[in-house]
């Protein structure tokens, strides 16, 4: 029975995508001490992340409950507890309903009306206007999805200070613009598993190189708004070192994707955006701290 209990709980864990969940939060952690001008309390930094991270599970949680079928048909989905079988669909949707409710009430409780309805309009978004609309019906969907993966700084720097200011939402522009890269680099070396699974990702419709190109200019893009912060005060000399180190970092990676033209270059420019992201987002707290 304990055995059966374990393998249930890491099925429902598994739905909630938790190794998403741990960039959400890290995403979510420097906009406090941005927006506070020092660190807020540990307790409620602790509830507000939690108040986060079930955000997002919630939307992980519904989005495998809408997609269960078109998972079944991708190789490195399939495997997901709902076109495995291991639970029942209705199990998955009351999941997602729960854990959205909870986060809701969490951040209404510590960080206020406008943390929580942030939290409530980033779970609607990614369900209904990416998952349901969007991401089936056109190659946009990496984009305008990105806005859904942004949100944890803006929830954070409205519990702060009961409003998004320019740390919330330059912290959202960052994650925006990283996130067509990042997905169009699995999109490249994956082409045929979505094609199978019936997802216009970009490669399927406009072809491989013009996608290439794409990465690129976004990448660029990203440059100016990770500096941005700087400019503005709320970041110093160590973060403007480390960004400019890891955009430079990251450009030459995008610019090998293009150059090389291969699976390969492809998928080391997709884990070499999550380090980015990650070591980013580190550069910040380092920051703060010192």
């Amino acid at each position: 029975m304990a055995a059966l209990a374990t393998h249930v709980l890491r099925d429902y864990i598994a739905l909630t995508k938790p190794r998403i969940l741990l960039l959400v939060i890290f995403t979510g952690l420097p906009a406090m001490g941005m927006s506070a001008g020092g660190w807020p309390s540990v307790g409620f930094l602790v509830a507000i992340l939690l108040g986060i991270a079930l955000s997002a599970a919630a939307a992980n949680a519904l989005n495998c409950y809408i997609e269960r079928d078109i998972d079944a048909r991708m190789e490195r989905t399939r495997s997901r507890p709902l076109p495995a079988q291991h639970l029942t669909p209705r199990s998955a949707l009351a999941f997602g309903l729960m854990l959205a409710v909870i986060s809701t009430a969490i951040l209404h409780a510590v960080g206020g009306a406008t943390a929580a309805a942030l939290g409530v309009a980033s779970i609607l978004f990614y369900v209904l206007v990416y998952t349901i609309w969007l991401k089936p019906r056109s190659p946009l969907n990496a984009v305008v999805g990105g806005a859904a993966g942004a949100a944890a700084p803006l929830i954070a720097d409205a519990a702060v200070n009961g409003s998004v200011g320019a740390a919330g939402w330059l912290l959202f522009a960052i994650i925006f613009f990283w996130q067509p890269p990042h997905v169009w680099s699995i999109a490249l070396f994956r082409k045929s598993d979505y094609a199978r699974a019936g997802i216009p990702m970009l490669p399927n419709v406009i072809g491989d190189q013009p996608t290439r190109w794409r990465m690129l200019w976004y990448t660029l893009a990203l440059v100016p708004v990770t500096l941005a912060p700087v400019l503005l005060g709320l970041l110093g000399t160590l973060y403007l070192v480390a960004a400019v180190a890891l955009d430079a970092w990251f450009v030459w990676h995008v610019v090998r994707v293009l150059r090389e033209r291969n699976d390969r270059s492809a998928r080391r420019a997709f884990h070499v955006s999550l380090l980015y992201l990650f070591a980013l987002f580190l550069a910040m707290l380092v920051d703060r701290f010192c």
